[in-house]
């Protein structure tokens, strides 16, 4: 079938059962999307079976929360921060942290501490890492009263409320700065993981000839009133999928060096016998610009 005859039939859908307007913005994009799939399905020779079996592998992936595993998987998180990326720089802002896929892991509502917090229950078994530094604006000023929410998995490579077994908000708090832009919090370190194995996203990449693993990392939203959202995440150097992760989410500028402390006085005032490990990193937003999209948007999200 030509492209002709797709779309004259397109055009017959879009008048087909019309009982009003309709949103001019869904039709726009969904009447691109059935075209260009109707054109994958011509070029590709998909069959009917394998159009059924995609379908059914999507309601499947959906019922089982996966969907948000796949969208970075297969690059479209990150294709998103490359478009953000693109307009800020047509805006004209330049330099920043850089920014990272949020992934389908964070929930709202963690406990808020001023200026630092403990991020594990004490009970979190792992290697005590302790991570500090400051945020500030584009113009090097530091940016007092602003939220630093992190989350992260723990030394098993999983996330308190989507595992039951950790206690509520376990590995998760938002931090808010001092007057000098200062935020630390004390946590263990995390692991790398994996995706669900034979989940929907392991038997896709398995398909693809692809793995499911993520280095370690430790997720953050930093916002400020008159500064723009960002969504971040710093990963461990070492890592053996540092920069072969499955979810694309390894940027340069995001690998903070991690440091060991085996001195005595400072373990002594952390409360543990053996040395532990010291990451310092500093967040830098933009001010807010009315001609750049926005990077505080609308997405389901967890809610405990």
């Amino acid at each position: 079938m030509d492209i002709k005859t797709i779309d004259q039939l397109l055009d017959r859908f879009e008048k087909t059962g019309v009982v009003g307007e309709g949103d001019a913005r869904v039709k726009l994009v969904v009447n691109r999307l059935v075209r260009d799939l109707m054109i994958a399905i011509e070029d590709l020779d998909i069959s009917p079976e394998e159009f059924w079996s995609g379908l059914n592998y999507f309601a499947e992936a959906g019922r089982n929360g996966e969907l948000g595993l796949i969208a970075p998987g297969i690059g479209l998180e990150h294709f998103l921060d490359l478009r953000l990326d693109e307009a800020e720089a047509r805006a004209g802002l330049k330099g920043g942290t850089p920014r990272t896929i949020e992934g389908p892991l964070y929930v709202a509502g963690a406990p808020v501490a001023q200026g630092e917090a403990r991020l594990d229950d004490g009970q979190t078994a792992g290697e005590v890492v302790v991570m500090q530094g400051v945020v500030r604006g584009t113009d090097g000023q530091p940016v007092g009263g602003a939220k630093v929410e992190v989350w992260h998995a723990n030394s098993l490579g999983n996330y308190s409320y989507f595992d039951p077994s950790q206690s509520a908000f376990n590995l998760r708090r938002t931090i808010v700065t001092d007057a000098q832009g200062r935020y630390k919090f004390r946590s263990v370190m995390p692991v790398g993981y994996s995706c669900p194995p034979g989940g929907a996203t392991d038997r896709l990449l398995q398909l693809l000839g692809r793995h499911g693993h993520r280095p370690a990392h430790i997720h953050f939203f930093v916002s400020a009133p008159g500064h723009r959202k960002l969504t971040t995440q710093i990963n461990i150097e070492n890592d053996p999928h540092l920069w072969d992760d499955f979810a694309f989410g390894t940027r340069e500028g995001l690998v903070p060096k991690v440091y060991t402390n085996n001195d005595r006085a400072a373990m002594q005032a952390l409360g543990v016998d053996k040395p532990f490990y010291e990451i310092q990193f500093d967040f830098t937003l933009h001010a807010e610009q009315a001609s750049a999209p926005a990077t505080d948007f609308a997405r389901p999200r967890a809610a405990a």
